[in-house]
């Protein structure tokens, strides 16, 4: 068991980086007005939200019970109804979490389930639009979904946007033994929410029968979840996932460990016994009541904690491995748009590899790759990429994120219409200051080109502003049809089954920024193909 923990902290060390809806009140239409305010009827009460010219935003709505005492590490439970109007302009509390380089703000709340609607002020029960479920990213340890203004995605992409809170490191990913779905408290949180939009998306112009589930990040990594999970089936008709992908490459067949070497899913024995460990960290011993003295701990001890922030497999939620649902092809048979970033490894070197020296990265490449370390180190030289801690960042970048990239769009254009992209523009703002490497495209540099973010962020600039438009016109038009493709906006070709070179569709700001691109020219994947014998 000691072994266990040893290797289940150093892997998460490494990973640091109900009623039917009513028709909206006479007291004013869900889809904005000339100012003031909004009211609708959810199945657990009224709601009253901000009303601008364009758009009215609801937020702060409780999907689900608040998740404490008893009810902590327990499966979501349902709302208690209220009386009379509830106010929803501001955002509620952010899920217990602690502050980091990323500049969000901590939280010890744990009655945070919360979620925000924005409403396009085209939409009503009268004229329906699509809704865009988004899930937010942060590691599954940080982050809120008011963190992501969504009026832009709204409005121009006329369609109803959903942004969710759920429970979050050790409250949302913890595991004892006998305890019962342990491991996936916030991919149950997210199912709630989704049945939330299911019973209430109507109320607010919003088309029940036509949801996508969206999320960057540990977003795209929870999408990947609900795609695998039996008890998503039905909640969502389209699903797009940014900078995550579903299918990670098989490393250990190929005879080598990855920089990063992150799984997606965590088997339960994993979960269990971690959650032992740190329950003994926190003074909870005796087995016959180890749930109870966690339970006692306040959010504060529990944050002192470093929680294994990966979900687990073996509940209810979760019955089977992902891994093994993905690869069989049996996940829920939906429209996929997918995609990374040109640069994803520049914000994970810069964060668990920082001053790396020369003989560092040999000595790492070595110690993962083995006798394939000198290929490797001849394919990306120090002196070719300006240090060696950005040559590191491009093996990261390359090797675990556009490798699996381009085996999650082949696997999934076997079975749905799939749509892959890479957003390249190198010159886009970064989540945060990154020491030591240009940031490039780095991992979640386009999330201001969809969202007005609350973290600081450089505004864009007007060529900029524009690829955010033709982006937010892909999203909006996939969110509502399963295709991207409308007039005005360059051709988005599918990746069609069995093509050995996936098409990807660039996104990019200038003349011809937009369209087909060389992913595999782009990250030597023919070199990590041979490297790894395919």
């Amino acid at each position: 068991m000691r072994s266990l923990w040893r290797s289940a902290t150093t892997l998460i060390a490494a990973f640091l980086l109900a009623g039917t809806a009513l028709p909206a009140a006479a007291a004013g239409s869900p889809g904005g007005g000339k100012g003031g305010s909004a009211t609708v009827r959810t199945d657990s009460g009224w709601v009253r939200g901000t009303a601008a010219r364009d758009h009215t935003l609801f937020q702060g709505i409780p999907y689900a019970a608040p998740p404490v005492g008893e009810l902590r590490w327990r499966s979501p439970q349902p709302v208690a109804p209220w009386h009379g109007v509830r106010q929803a302009t501001a955002p509620g509390a952010r899920c217990a979490q602690v502050t980091d380089s990323w500049g969000l703000p901590g939280s010890e709340s744990e009655d945070c389930l919360f979620l925000n609607v924005t409403v396009p002020a085209s939409a009503s029960p009268a004229r329906p639009r699509p809704v865009l479920v988004w899930l937010h990213g942060g590691g599954l340890k940080k982050g809120a979904g008011s963190d992501y203004d969504a009026r832009r995605l709204a409005v121009r992409g006329d369609m109803v946007v959903v942004t969710v809170n759920y429970r979050l490191g050790i409250l949302g990913f913890f595991g004892l033994p006998g305890l019962a779905n342990g491991g996936a408290f916030g991919i149950e949180d997210q199912q709630a929410a989704l049945r939330w939009v299911a019973r209430n998306a109507a109320a607010f112009g919003g088309d029940p029968g036509n949801v996508t589930l969206a999320g960057e990040s540990a977003g795209s990594h929870s999408v990947c979840a609900q795609l695998a999970s039996p008890s998503a089936a039905g909640l969502f008709h389209r699903v797009i996932g940014q900078s995550t992908s579903c299918r990670m490459g098989d490393f250990a067949a190929a005879g080598f460990q990855p920089l990063l070497n992150v799984p997606l899913w965590m088997a339960p024995e994993s979960h269990d016994g971690y959650g032992q460990y740190l329950a003994s960290l926190l003074g909870c011993f005796d087995p016959a009541t180890l749930l109870a003295c966690m339970r006692g701990k306040t959010p504060a001890e529990l944050l002192t904690q470093l929680p294994l922030s990966l979900p687990g497999y073996g509940n209810a939620v979760l019955p089977e491995d992902p891994a093994k649902v993905f690869a069989e092809g049996r996940f829920h048979r939906v429209p996929v748009l997918t995609g990374i970033t040109r640069d994803e490894g520049t914000l994970f070197a810069a964060e668990i590899m920082s001053g790396l020296t020369q003989e560092g990265y040999e000595t790492r490449l070595a110690q993962g790759f083995g006798a394939k370390a000198p290929a490797i180190l001849a394919e990306y030289p120090a002196g070719g990429h300006g240090s060696p801690l950005q040559a590191a960042a491009a093996v990261i970048g390359d090797l675990e994120w556009a490798w699996p990239a381009r085996d999650t769009a082949r696997l999934f254009a076997e079975h749905v219409p799939t749509y892959s992209y890479e957003f390249t523009d190198r010159s886009a703002p970064a989540l945060y200051p990154l020491p030591g490497v240009r940031p490039l495209a780095s991992h979640g540099s386009e999330l201001p080109f969809l969202f007005d973010v609350s973290w600081d962020s450089a505004p864009l600039t007007a060529p900029q502003r524009r690829l955010g438009d033709t982006m937010i016109g892909y999203w909006a038009r996939f969110a509502a049809t399963g295709d991207p493709n409308r007039p005005g906006l360059p051709r988005w070709e599918r990746v069609r089954a069995g093509d050995a070179t996936p098409y990807v569709q660039r996104l990019d700001v200038g003349p011809g920024g937009v369209g087909p691109y060389d992913q595999d020219a782009a990250h030597k994947l023919d070199f990590w193909d041979t490297l790894t014998g395919r």
